[in-house]
């Protein structure tokens, strides 16, 4: 309902680029700029000072942008208000997840959200959990679902459930008997990593720094960008990895894996991460309150 022309200033205000508002938008570059003209055009003065290939608000601009601020506000107030009285939840939400709670976690989720509100419309994004802050931080989704720790204070970050995870190796591997393994022991095989800015590569780093007794450095054989490969890398016998409990319950059942605690045990939490906003769509609520009840009934 808001004006189009406001809507595109405020994402570009709010990003201070044309270029990442445009993406956030799905919009051409030239879109944006014919849009944000419009307004300027409208108001008769410019909204941004162009310099250097970087922009910023002039003060017309920070008066219109903390306007619009307080009208996007507005306007999820009455949506909200109008959606309480006729108890409609209908909309669209921008969903993010790291690649293991997206292919592990979300599809049930999201089913079971489906079916109760068939007026929502989801979109998922999957990248690892820095990719995911990123969104959030840039405003292209609404929720993300990580596996890691978020550094960024300013936003909210939600304890979902806890997710275990367990040294594997295939089955006549010389440690496939044993119910327990250290860290340190793992490390004298060669060892297969997911990639830098994966949640699940970040938890073994931090594990390892915190294990005295492991002196051997993380020497990583392999690096692969999903859990599907590197549960394919150690079931060929190419070497052994961690990964969560969650991405290998079809493989142990056919036992082309064998799974092995870890001593210490070692398990991280499945977190939502969103923007500090005073209203959100009740919508988002709605999608907020149901994957918190999915958490506390599937946590472990």
């Amino acid at each position: 309902m808001a004006d189009r022309r406001l809507q595109v200033f405020h994402t570009v205000a709010r990003l201070l680029s044309f270029t990442k508002a445009a993406e956030v938008l799905h919009m051409t570059q030239p879109a944006v700029t014919f849009q944000v003209r419009q307004l300027e055009e409208h108001f008769n003065t410019r909204l941004f000072d162009r310099t250097h290939n970087r922009i910023s608000l002039t003060d017309a601009g920070k008066t219109v942008f903390g306007s619009a601020d307080r009208i996007f506000e507005l306007y999820a107030e009455m949506e909200n208000a109008v959606r309480e009285i006729t108890g409609e939840i209908s909309g669209a939400l921008a969903i993010g997840a790291s690649t293991t709670i997206a292919e592990y976690m979300l599809p049930t989720l999201l089913g079971d959200f489906k079916v109760r509100y068939p007026d929502v419309t989801i979109h998922l994004k999957v990248s690892n959990s820095d990719g995911i802050v990123s969104m959030v931080e840039n405003n292209t989704i609404d929720l993300g679902v990580v596996e890691a720790p978020v550094g960024n204070k300013n936003l909210v970050v939600e304890h979902c459930k806890r997710d275990q995870l367990f040294a594997i190796v295939p089955p006549g591997h010389p440690l496939a008997g044993a119910e327990m393994v250290t860290f340190e022991r793992l490390l004298e095989y060669p060892f297969i990593c997911r990639e830098e800015g994966s949640g699940t590569r970040e938890v073994i780093n931090d594990y390892l720094n915190l294990q005295h007794d492991c002196h051997s450095v993380l020497k990583v054989s392999m690096e692969l960008g999903s859990p599907e490969a590197v549960k394919g890398a150690v079931e060929a016998g190419m070497g052994v990895s961690v990964v969560s409990g969650a991405t290998i319950q079809k493989e142990l059942k056919l036992r082309t894996l064998v799974a092995l605690n870890l001593d210490p045990p070692l398990d991280r939490p499945f977190s939502f991460v969103h923007q500090k906003q005073k209203f959100r769509l009740r919508v988002m609520e709605e999608l907020l309150e149901f994957a918190r009840a999915y958490c506390r009934e599937h946590d472990d």
